[in-house]
């Protein structure tokens, strides 16, 4: 496996020839580089001018045990650069290393030299540790680097203290007009130069060049040509390794040769690099597959270009407030009071996508915003949600889907911008939510998810550790107004039918994981459910297309008998609607063949209802929907008026509904739901008679 390495450049503020009298005093010894033993002299090479000194040497490091090195270093005091190549002879057919240095005038400032660094390691064969001698190698290797900072500058503050600080440039001896005895000195100064930076140059090896290349006293901000600098890098990308640093400008120079379009921010790339742990080969694919999508898609215009309809603007309880203890922007979402199957059901998916893609770049903005402001890298946001009154409306199951699929485009195209996610008031239901969506989440990004129920982030480690107290929301029990929208019930004079969104990638409501059934007075509709398990949680999702139903849960520790199409008894009503099944047999009694384990839930035609219910007992589960008759009115024995009415609405005797459910195994949760706190819906308009058991944990609500 081969390793490269390329350095950012290195800029000194100091002429090329201080630079190389700095280097020139390392040798012949260097009490801070203690690895290089000895070294000998195999060829040499000096022009007559003495402009040009080759020469190729051979080093010995002391590195457990004596290891040859071979450099060649070329010094050019008329171009004012010097070349370092240097390979390896030790192990040779097992291990090859290559190096390559160079020293150079600033092309913008003739006064600063600048240094560049790149090498390669492919380890082909080592007895089988193949993996460990190239972790020595590269943690050796990126310790020298850092040292080589420390060398440098100690040999320049060493020079200016003994009042050096100008060394003259090379000139050809042709130009000189002074006595003989300058030209001399001027020669011996080229020559004694030309000497002595080889040697040093050749002792940096595999370590040495890189000792000489972290930075200067005082780097310049900006990049030289198309370089990376490296003073940019840590003002506006962070502290990086010299490994990672090498990485990014690899990568940023293989997009500027190859890429056709527009070339991401340095900030961008990094993030990618960031994603597949600096693996430039994975951090290549998915990145040139972000750029694609970004082209295809516009998306870099999107902010300028799109605005969100007004529903978005009304219903979508998310906004940026502020920022962090850290200086990240925030972002405040209020997920349990918004009411996500009404925004998917007015707008669509793509549109709600759209939406969360422009919330994104402006994230990007807000980033690049606040690192001028605060004066350091600022690369991702902080995201503050709100549960309470999270239920099982928000668990409807095109929502869900629309919501995965958001979490693949966003999680593709803009890894490692959420730096840190809090979640408050998390409610009981909630860890249904979380394995539905945790599987499509990068592990990376799961570590920063900070989870708080109840009130618990008022307490210590809670929400003062990463908000200032004078930005918390008012709706946290804080000091500062926020203007995130509230949210509420989208109103359904703005659904949009599945005939408008025929052009939809996905016909959200249309799809076939509903089934539809038909309720008649006397013949209910049931469905079984085998629970192997006991705490799994039975989810389901139902609309009342027409009429009014009760909807029950029962369990039984023995399976009833499947209807048959030919019986007159029980089952005799099952053919007028043909997709409606009863199940519990009329000879069964409540209470000694099955029991209930849910108050009845009365729901009225148009509703739709979501709930859940955790199971403690294996066995027989049964979802009933049932005929809901009218009431006699109590004080007379003369029909009411809405009575009359509704029996009209109801022909037949016949009800309708869609219904969608599915078994959460427990092993996907267990040990979540005990460790989080319920809390009321802001939707429901349940009573707690009818939204609780006390045989089981369940929850359930109505939209209207």
């Amino acid at each position: 496996m081969v390793q490269k390495y390329q350095s950012p450049v290195r800029v000194y503020k100091y002429p090329f020839e201080l630079i190389m009298a700095a280097y020139e005093r390392r040798f012949p010894t260097c009490p801070l580089i203690p690895m290089f033993v000895g070294s000998d002299t195999v060829n040499e090479f000096k022009s007559e001018d003495g402009a040009i000194h080759v020469i190729e040497r051979r080093c010995k490091l002391d590195v457990d045990a004596p290891r040859l090195l071979k450099k060649k270093n070329s010094l050019n005091s008329r171009e004012r650069t010097l070349h370092i190549e240097a390979y390896n002879e030790t192990f040779s057919n097992r291990v090859i290393i290559n190096e390559h240095c160079c020293y150079t005038v600033h092309p913008e400032n003739e006064d600063w030299t600048c240094f560049e660094q790149s090498a390669s390691l492919d380890i082909k064969s080592f007895f089988g540790f193949e993996s460990t001698v190239e972790k020595i190698a590269m943690k050796q290797y990126t310790s020298n680097i850092k040292k080589g900072k420390e060398i440098i500058e100690y040999y320049l503050r060493q020079l200016e203290e003994e009042g050096i600080t100008f060394v003259p440039r090379w000139s050809p001896p042709s130009i000189t007009t002074s006595s003989e005895t300058s030209s001399s000195s001027s020669k011996k100064q080229a020559a004694s130069m030309a000497v002595v930076i080889p040697e040093a140059a050749l002792k940096e090896g595999l370590s040495g060049d890189a000792l000489s290349s972290p930075s200067a006293p005082e780097p310049v901000v900006g990049t030289p040509d198309d370089k990376l600098d490296a003073d940019y890098i840590k003002r506006y990308l962070g502290d990086l390794t010299p490994l990672q640093e090498s990485c990014l400008i690899r990568l940023r120079q293989w997009l500027q040769e190859t890429h056709k379009g527009k070339i991401p921010k340095d900030e961008h790339i990094l993030r990618f690099l960031r994603a597949r742990d600096f693996n430039i080969d994975k951090a290549r694919e998915i990145m040139c597959q972000s750029l694609t999508w970004r082209k295809q898609h516009q998306v870099d215009y999107i902010l300028e270009t799109w605005t969100p309809p007004q529903v978005l603007q009304d219903y979508y309880a998310g906004g940026w407030h502020h920022h962090d203890k850290d200086g990240r922007p925030l972002y405040v979402l209020r997920l349990g009071q918004m009411d996500t199957k009404g925004l998917v059901r007015a707008l669509g998916e793509e549109a709600l996508l759209r939406y969360v893609l422009s919330i994104n770049e402006e994230g990007l903005r807000r980033c690049e915003e606040n690192t001028k402001v605060f004066g350091r890298p600022i690369s991702s946001w902080t995201c503050l949600v709100d549960l309470e009154g999270l239920n099982m409306r928000h668990l409807w199951r095109p929502g869900v889907k629309a919501l995965l699929r958001i979490i693949e485009v966003v999680e593709a195209n803009y890894p490692e911008t959420l730096g840190r996610l809090l979640i408050l008031r998390a409610p009981r239901v909630f860890p249904v939510l979380w394995t539905l969506v945790s599987p499509f989440i990068d592990d990376n990004t799961r570590r920063k998810f900070l989870i708080y129920a109840g009130n618990d982030y008022q307490g210590p480690g809670g929400l003062l550790d990463y908000i200032d107290k004078e930005i918390i929301p008012d709706f946290l029990s804080g000091e500062c107004m926020c203007e995130v929208p509230e949210g509420g019930l989208v109103p359904k004079s703005l659904y949009r039918t599945a005939e408008e969104l025929e052009n939809e990638d996905l016909k959200l409501w249309t799809e076939t994981i509903y089934q539809s059934a038909s309720v008649f007075k006397g013949a209910p509709h049931e469905i079984l459910i085998q629970i192997v398990d006991a705490s799994s949680v039975i989810t389901w999702d139902f609309d009342v297309c027409k009429g009014d139903i009760v909807f029950n849960i029962y369990h039984s520790k023995r399976s009833p008998q499947p209807p048959k199409k030919d019986s007159l008894g029980a089952h005799s009503i099952t053919s007028p609607g043909g997709n409606n099944v009863q199940l519990i047999d009329k000879v069964w009694q409540l209470g000694r063949d099955y029991s209930m384990v849910e108050s009845p839930l009365i729901c009225k035609e148009g509703e739709s209802v979501q709930g859940s219910h955790v199971t403690r007992w294996p066995g027989f589960y049964i979802l009933q929907w049932k005929f809901h008759s009218m009431p006699a009115c109590a004080a007379s024995s003369l029909p009411r008026v809405d009575d009359v009415l509704a029996s009209l609405q109801v022909s037949s005797h016949k009800c309708k509904v869609m219904y969608y459910t599915e078994v959460i195994g427990s092993e996907d949760f267990r040990g979540s739901m005990t460790s989080l706190e319920s809390s009321h819906s802001g939707f429901s308009q349940l009573s707690a008679a009818t939204t609780s058991s006390s045989q089981s944990h369940s929850s359930s609500m109505i939209s209207r």
